[in-house]
């Protein structure tokens, strides 16, 4: 018996023992539902994770942590579509009031509570911290076969970020305009097309010049030495306009996020990061990956062609993986390169990417997106992804 399964067999027993008779004590109604999310929350144990003290200094205080943080996952667990919603079903179902931690109706705080604990919650990046803590407890000795890597388009509703020019360059470009106006018709001929010989010349060896200066690093080239909390500073996190293409090979553009995401076997998200929607899915690759090989060991990469890039592959051997990546038809082929019999078998595992996406979406909240900003919108889909944790754990052996 793995280690894995062991302390999945230890905690089944803690549960069958122990929480069951809690809740005959507490006079909670034993529901299916009911029962899978107090199994989830004592999984999770996330009210222990929860800050001693407030980062406001004045005002109002937010209370009850603890069952602040357990309503959230259960927030995520029901699938709730907004936060009003599910407080008055906190206020009229004791038993899932109960669960979450609230012993009386009138302790449940308002709103406003709800709003600036979950704030908090984004600003310090609590659920991630909670996240690396569970797979790092359930996975940091045992060795991971498969690893897959793909992106979620997150629709938003929010105005998207415009990408203007440089104020200098906006100032020149329009001054550049008054003059050529002002002179006459001849002169800004010339000064739009010079056509002397002796400044063509002066142009071509300027050409020649910069060909011999070394060129710049890309960004994944730049990556394989980063640090990744570093590179992904680079990348865009605003909500902006994206654009995929979907398996029909047509374009589906949609205002909002990207949810990069690594899942191992058994669709056991291991790590996640949110951007904004123009992020390729390359740029986010290689730091996904240094962050994740701290927490846990793994041995195959399975990426699909978006992820088609030699510096993805040769962070992937650094780090001692083997890359399996589907492979895109590069400018002058007729057929993009296949991969081989063994490898194109191996690479069917990566669905369970797929699958978690489609189960973050669907079952827990992922198309409920009613926050703003990318560090409260992270912070939602995390919760939807401890959810998913804790429920493809206890499916592991059972």
């Amino acid at each position: 018996m793995s280690p894995l399964t062991d302390r999945i067999s230890s905690f089944l027993s803690h549960v069958n023992r122990s929480l069951f008779s809690l809740l005959d004590d507490a006079e909670i109604e034993h529901t299916p539902k009911l029962l899978q999310l107090a199994t989830l929350l004592e999984l999770l144990q996330i009210e222990r994770f929860a800050p001693r003290h407030s980062p406001y200094k004045v005002g109002v205080k937010p209370k009850y942590r603890q069952q602040l943080l357990r309503t959230f996952v259960a927030k995520a667990f029901y699938n709730a579509t907004d936060t009003k919603a599910f407080r008055e079903r906190l206020l009229q179902d004791k038993s899932l009031r109960k669960v979450c931690g609230w012993a009386y109706r009138w302790e449940i705080p308002s709103e406003s509570t709800f709003s600036r604990v979950f704030t908090e919650c984004a600003e310090t990046g609590l659920t991630d911290t909670v996240h690396a803590a569970q797979v790092d407890f359930w996975y940091g000795d045992s060795v991971i076969r498969n690893v897959s890597t793909d992106s979620s388009a997150i629709p938003a509703r929010e105005k998207p970020v415009t990408r203007a020019k440089p104020k200098e360059d906006v100032e020149l470009a329009a001054k550049s305009d008054v003059e050529l106006a002002a002179k006459p018709k001849e002169e800004a001929e010339l000064a739009v097309e010079p056509a002397s010989g002796k400044k063509k010349k002066q142009k071509k060896d300027g050409a020649a010049k910069a060909s011999s200066t070394p060129a710049e690093p890309t960004r994944l080239e730049r990556q394989i030495t980063q640090v990744p909390e570093i590179a992904l500073l680079e990348l865009a996190t605003a909500c902006d306009v994206g654009c995929k293409t979907n398996s029909k090979g047509n374009k589906d553009y949609w205002i909002g996020y990207k949810f990069h995401v690594r899942v191992a076997d058994g669709k056991i998200p291991l790590i996640a990061v949110t951007t904004a929607a123009s992020v390729h899915d390359s740029q986010v690759a290689i730091p996904l990956m240094k962050m994740s090989d701290r927490l846990v060991t793994s041995l195959y990469e399975l990426m699909d062609r978006g992820y088609d890039a030699k510096w993805i592959r040769k962070a992937a051997e650094l780090a001692g993986h083997v890359p399996i990546i589907d492979y895109i038809r590069r400018r002058g082929q007729e057929h993009a390169e296949q991969l081989g019999p063994d490898r194109a078998e191996h690479y069917k595992g990566r669905t369970v990417v797929e699958q978690f996406n489609g189960r973050l979406k669907d079952e827990f909240g992922g198309n409920h997106l009613r926050v703003r900003g990318p560090r409260k919108v992270h912070a939602h889909l995390m919760f939807g992804t401890l959810v998913i944790f804790a429920d493809q754990i206890l499916r592991t052996i059972t």
